[in-house]
Order: structure tokens, then sequence, then C-alpha cells
């Protein structure tokens, strides 16, 4: 049997030039979403439904006093021990998630909703409008991130529709920056310049070529995006300037880290911080890996 020419060439070449082999192993293993990935979405989506269904889930009250002991210990009973209160923690740690995870997601949407557009017609239009668009993502760079959630919280209130504004607005001169940058270089590609020979409208081209382009990578960002914005949220409640209704992950360890409370009951923080660092990091985690899948220069996104 005569051995494939075809095997043997990409033998030799390997032999031959092993950095490239390398290099080609690399892509290969990139382009392979991982089993890791299914577990960050697997545990995103227990968290979702278990925040979605904590209303109708067999639990106490999360502000029901007496629903144990002072600050017991877990127990079969209470899974992850109680409060100061005697409130359910493990209640309370899926209650506290529909307020994180509200706030990830409403703030990363506003932060594409208002970045993403402004990136788009920016690198299309470049020149003038380039120009004013690019000042105004400057300033937001340059305006400190803590200040200007002081003054937007101070002058609105601390409502969960202001929190998720505040966070929102800080994220779009990151994700305005990102936009422009991959529309700068798609509309230099050839078959942008097709439909510009064909005819068509600034607004089509923008909507049918360059967004689909954009999309891609801005999906992976939205993941790390709103892990941000759950850990900025947890920043603001130890600051005092999370939601005054309801409580958060970030309020729960603000409540639970008194140093007498830590020494005597450290789980009162403990869970919420381990629910959020589990969290947090699945997002960051499937968000690496769609950036890897979707190798930004490999599907000729980025250049050249």
């Amino acid at each position: 049997m005569k051995p494939d020419n075809r095997e043997s060439d990409r033998m030799s070449a390997d032999i031959e030039n092993p950095a490239l082999s390398e290099l080609e192993n690399e892509k290969r293993e990139k382009r392979k979403i991982g089993f890791g990935f299914w577990v960050a979405i697997g545990w995103m989506t227990l968290v979702v439904m278990a925040a979605f269904l904590a209303p109708i889930l067999p639990m106490p009250d999360p502000n029901q006093t007496g629903a144990g002991g002072r600050l017991d210990a877990p127990n079969w009973d209470n899974w992850f021990g109680t409060d100061t209160n005697g409130r359910d923690m493990f209640s309370r740690t899926i209650w506290g998630s529909r307020v994180s995870l509200t706030v990830g997601f409403f703030a990363i949407v506003f932060g594409f909703a208002v970045g993403g557009p402004l990136g788009i017609v920016a690198g299309f239009f470049k020149g003038a409008t380039d120009k004013f668009l690019s000042i105004i993502i400057f300033i937001l760079f340059a305006f400190p991130g803590l200040v200007l959630a002081l003054l937007i919280i101070s002058l609105l209130g601390q409502t969960l529709a202001v929190v998720c504004l505040t966070i929102g607005i800080i994220g779009v001169a990151p994700i305005a920056r990102l936009a422009r940058a991959i529309t700068i270089s798609t509309a230099e590609r050839e078959f942008v310049a097709a439909a510009r020979i064909l005819g068509s409208t600034n607004r089509r081209i923008m909507i049918r070529e360059i967004l689909p382009n954009v999309t891609i990578p801005m999906g992976a960002l939205a993941f790390l995006g709103m892990a941000l914005a759950i850990v900025g949220e947890g920043g603001l409640a130890f600051l005092g300037l999370s939601v005054e209704e309801g409580f958060s992950w970030g309020k729960m360890i603000v409540l639970g880290s008194a140093s007498r409370t830590l020494q005597k009951a450290p789980w009162v923080s403990m869970f919420p911080i381990g629910v959020m660092f589990l969290t947090v990091m699945s997002l960051n985690y499937a968000g690496d890996r769609l950036r890897d899948f979707f190798d930004v220069r490999e599907m000729g996104i980025g250049g050249g």
C-alpha cells in the first residue's frame, strides 16, 4: 500500500519547520472551544436559573428572621448557615444574585447600545466625525470612574436602574474604542468596497457589512464586561453606593465583613464571595475562550 503523499509532505514540512508546526498546533487548540467553556456556561446557566426561579424555589424568605439561630454554622436546614439576624444565607445568596446579575446584564447592554454605535460611526466616517466622537470617548476615559459613579448616584439616587446606568456609562468608552478599531479595519476590506461600487448607502453598509464583523469580537467582550459590571457593583456596595432597596452579593459581603462577624461566622461573607468568584471567573473564562475561538485575525477582521 502506497503512503499518502500529502501526509508525507505534511510530516516532512513539520520536520523541516518545527516552529511553523507548533504555531499551527496552537491555532488548532484555540479553535477548539474546550470542555472548560461548557463547564463555565453550565455554572452561569445554573446561577441564572436559580435567580429567575427564586420566588418559587422551596427555601425560606431571604428577609425572614428566625429561619435559624443567629450565626448558625452551615447545616442541613440552612446550607449556607445564617447571618446575625438568623436569616438563611443560602436563600439570601440566591436572591442577591437577582440584583447582581441584573446590574451586570443591563449595564453591559447599555454600554454596547451606546458605545457600539459611537465606535462604528467614528471608525466608518473618519475625518471630523471621528475626531469629534473620539474626543467624547477620551473624555470618558480620562474621567475617573469612581468620581463619575459618585456624581451620578448622588444626583439620581441609589435605585437599581441608576446603578445599572452608572456602570453602563463607565463601560461606554472601552466598548466604543474597540468598536472603532474593528470598524476602521473592516471598512478597508474588499467586500465593503464592493458594496460601495454596487451603490449601497452608508447606512446599509454599516448595518449589513460592518455590524456583523464587529459583533463577533464584541460578543466575547460582553462576557468580560458583564463580569466587570458585577465586580463594579460590589465595589459600589463597599462605598455604600449600591441599591438601597433589596440586596446584592456585594451588599451581603459588606454586611458580613465586620471583624466580629468574620471571626465568629466567616460563612456570612465567604459564601456570597465564593458564588460571586465562580460567576465572575466563569464569565471571564467563557469570554476568553470565545475570543480565542473567533480569532480576530483568522476571521480577517484584524486587518491585513
